[in-house]
């Protein structure tokens, strides 16, 4: 799923106080999200999540649920400095219902400037999902894996789409790519295991509901997991009980 608005400006406000010195945090250090829905800096060869106040983990490439924007150095073109400044402008954009039109004209200023810019096909796709546009919501999100086709939430949030126009087995095999990409991906083990309900698949869904609880421990979303997980495994004791042989 996308960090949400609010959070990513939280995020920006924190890391100008957690890093002596940084002023524009999407200029001067690389973002990505955390599994917490969080984002989260990689700045002097560290990684900081800012709103805790924690330095985490650094797997880098292997496991990239957000794609990182290149950031432009103090020699960057004019062009660079101003698809960073549309893309903030989006972001900023956002939050509000009223403002989105606007967050939508300036991702699309972004992409005039550099087509190939995921993370604003990625934020585009879910102004446009959000809107119930699916089909431009799909164009955007194959875009960003054209773009980028190691960007696990880009396959996320197209597996979204195909299964909310009904194309379930694709929504699966989407859902899966954008785990082989992040195995930890939380949001990931969550929908597909849902999907996996939907096809009549429970024991399938059962390793990714059990996945899922073992990277929420305490969310809400992790209550119904858990009740889902105790539902499959009394569903299946029932079946063995009822197929075993009687004894005579």
């Amino acid at each position: 799923m996308s960090v949400r608005p609010a959070i990513i400006r939280q995020s920006l406000d924190a890391m100008r106080k957690q890093a002596s010195g940084v002023e524009k945090p999407l200029l001067e250090a690389s973002a990505l999200s955390t599994a917490k829905h969080r984002v989260a800096f990689r700045h002097q060869g560290k990684l900081l999540e800012p709103i805790a106040g924690q330095f985490l983990m650094d797997f880098s490439e292997r496991e990239r649920v957000v794609t990182s924007t290149s950031v432009p150095s103090s020699e960057s073109s004019p062009r660079e400095s101003e698809v960073t400044a549309w893309f903030a402008r989006g972001i900023a954009l956002e939050e509000d219902p009223n403002t989105q039109p606007d967050a939508i004209a300036a991702y699309h200023q972004v992409l005039e400037i550099q087509p190939t810019h995921a993370a604003a096909h990625i934020n585009l796709g879910t102004l446009y999902y959000n809107r119930q546009d699916f089909s431009l919501a799909e164009r955007h999100y194959r875009q960003a894996i054209e773009a980028d086709p190691r960007y696990s939430l880009a396959y996320f949030d197209l597996g979204n789409v195909l299964d909310e126009t009904g194309r379930v087995q694709e929504a699966i095999q989407t859902y899966k790519t954008a785990l082989q990409l992040a195995p930890t991906y939380a949001d990931a083990h969550y929908n597909l295991a849902l999907a996996y309900e939907k096809t009549r698949e429970p024991r399938k869904a059962l390793k990714h509901w059990q996945a899922y609880v073992k990277l929420d421990t305490s969310g809400p979303w992790s209550v119904h997991a858990r009740s889902q997980i105790k539902r499959i495994l009394q569903a299946d004791g029932l079946k063995l009980v009822h197929s075993r042989p009687r004894q005579i």
